[in-house]
């Protein structure tokens, strides 16, 4: 069975995308810590992170990061 994200990915549970390529996707979360709380995420279902090769992993923290820099932008 897919996991939830990968349901994410997929279309078939509906999120609020903020950023989508071909290998990531980060959308709000529905229990969010605090307004704006995003997740990012790789198209690749795995089951822990680290089991990620190294280009993946590397591509992710720089997705993740134009989505903070974004962010920062528009909190100014």
């Amino acid at each position: 069975m897919a996991s939830v994200f990968t349901q994410i990915v997929n279309g078939d549970i509906p999120c609020h995308k903020i950023l989508e390529d071909d290998q990531y996707l980060a959308f709000l979360d529905i229990n969010p810590i605090r307004p704006g709380h995003t997740l990012a995420i790789t198209k690749r279902e795995i089951d822990y992170i680290f089991d990620l090769e190294d280009n993946l992993l590397s591509g992710l923290m720089i997705f993740s990061k134009k989505i903070l820099l974004a962010k920062q932008i528009t909190i100014l």
